[in-house]
């Protein structure tokens, strides 16, 4: 089939190949994945919904983010640190996301850790780790794509440190990736950032 370079999509556009699995997956990456995001509340949503993806396909969490979001308040930090027993209980029973125990309880957790710090520091922290511009090489193909990077191994260790759970460096660079921390659309990729 594919080398992992980019491929010609429906419209005749070059895209990375994952997205054109699904009709959702081309709208995510043509107009979320890979772009800037911040602010705490959307960065602690994408922090959640990559722990949640961690062994699943991300089509999954894709397809359930509307449940995800109405489950958890939006993802605004401050409701959800407010969450009781019986909102973990009410998410555990949730059809509409993922009913795993350890997510739900580090998502929980996470909230009740960022209700703590500073307005902007989360943001600060998770931006403080990306790397230079023009320091990594422009992806050709899918096999070029790390999974793991230093700046995700340290982003990882300082979340850690700072009492985050399900944020090992896979996660940290997925969600470095889904934030716009670096530019993995393919170099041929229509949705690459000019410069990125």
């Amino acid at each position: 089939m594919s080398d992992g370079a980019a491929l010609v999509g429906p419209d005749g556009a070059l895209r990375c190949p994952w997205a054109l699995s699904a009709p959702e997956y081309v709208t995510y990456h043509d107009e979320e994945w890979g772009r800037p995001v911040h602010g705490d509340d959307a960065l602690y949503e994408r922090l959640s919904l990559e722990a949640f993806q961690s062994g699943l396909s991300w089509i999954t969490i894709l397809r359930r983010r509307p449940g995800f979001r109405a489950a958890f308040a939006d993802f605004k930090i401050a409701s959800v640190a407010a969450f009781t027993d019986e909102d973990r209980e009410r998410l555990l029973a949730d059809a509409g996301i993922i009913r795993n125990r350890a997510k739900i309880d580090a998502t929980l957790a996470n909230a009740r850790v960022l209700a703590e710090w500073a307005p902007g520091e989360l943001d600060e922290l998770i931006w403080s780790h990306a790397p230079g511009p023009g320091t990594r090489p422009v992806p050709k193909a899918l096999s070029d794509v790390p999974a793991v990077t230093p700046e995700s191994t340290a982003l990882s260790k300082a979340l850690k440190k700072r009492g985050l759970r399900f944020v090992g460096p896979t996660t940290a660079y997925a969600l470095m990736q889904a934030c716009g921390l670096v530019d993995d659309h393919l170099q041929d990729c229509v949705a690459r950032r000019p410069g990125g």
